[in-house]
């Protein structure tokens, strides 16, 4: 089995976002593998081990992705492609993977349910119309019996079964897989693992950025005290005008 983990390079959770010259700015900050795109990755390799077959992870994003790429293969994947452009939007980035993705025969394509950057959660579904083949978003286990794939995913209120038989995408989201933290072995090998670096297809601009800024301030807080439960309610009715 083929298995095609696509991984996104994004600001690590912890870091301080700023932006200059109406751009994010990178100075600084820490980069790690999507949190979503890991699980999808831990159960990719799960899955190698499981029912044989070769992961391959692929990025959209310049040399400096490359680390993140690395650890990628030190988690266990067997070779990497990175497509050598700077990720504009959901559309620009599906249609790379699409491209990779129509002529590599892959038997399963997994990312996660969405980038923590953008949030989007869009490419998952633009690639599998890009192929012609289902999506499926946001899976929490997944399991694959004699070509046929068994998944529970959430929807609104609770959870579903589906099955799907191969190829198709999937959105893949906690607790599908536990996340696996590289050993010495898998980084020492990582660094002679193949790393494809392919030149980007073109793509007419379909979005335009406009700026940048980050959220307002909190207000203050007002404190009441507990012995004035009337002024809470005023205060909820007439500006936070919630009741």
């Amino acid at each position: 089995m083929k298995i095609l983990v696509c991984i996104t390079h994004v600001p690590d959770t912890t870091s301080k976002i700023t932006f200059a010259n109406n751009a994010f700015n990178a100075a600084g900050v820490q980069f790690i593998i999507g949190p979503y795109d890991e699980y999808a990755l831990s159960r990719a390799v799960e899955l190698k081990e499981q029912h044989g077959g070769t992961v391959t992870v692929l990025n959209v994003g310049d040399a400096e992705t490359e680390p993140t790429i690395r650890k990628a293969l030190a988690i266990g994947a067997d070779d990497a492609i990175r497509i050598n452009a700077v990720p504009k939007d959901s559309g620009f980035v599906a249609a790379q993977i699409a491209a990779v993705a129509k002529t590599g025969g892959y038997d399963l394509i997994l990312m996660g349910r969405e980038s923590i950057d953008y949030n989007g959660g869009l490419v998952h579904g633009l690639v599998a119309d890009a192929l012609g083949i289902p999506s499926i978003t946001p899976i929490m286990k997944l399991d694959i019996e004699g070509g046929v794939a068994k998944m529970t995913r959430e929807i609104e209120g609770g959870k579903e079964s589906v099955e799907c038989a191969l190829p198709f995408v999937a959105g893949c989201q906690e607790p599908i897989a536990e996340w696996k933290i590289p050993n010495m072995r898998g980084i020492m090998s990582a660094r002679t693992k193949t790393l494809n670096v392919v030149e980007p297809v073109a793509v007419n601009d379909a979005v335009l950025y406009g700026t940048f800024s980050l959220p307002a301030p909190k207000g203050a807080c007002k404190m009441v005290d507990a012995a004035n439960p009337g002024e809470l309610l005023t205060l909820l009715r007439n500006e936070a005008k919630v009741l």
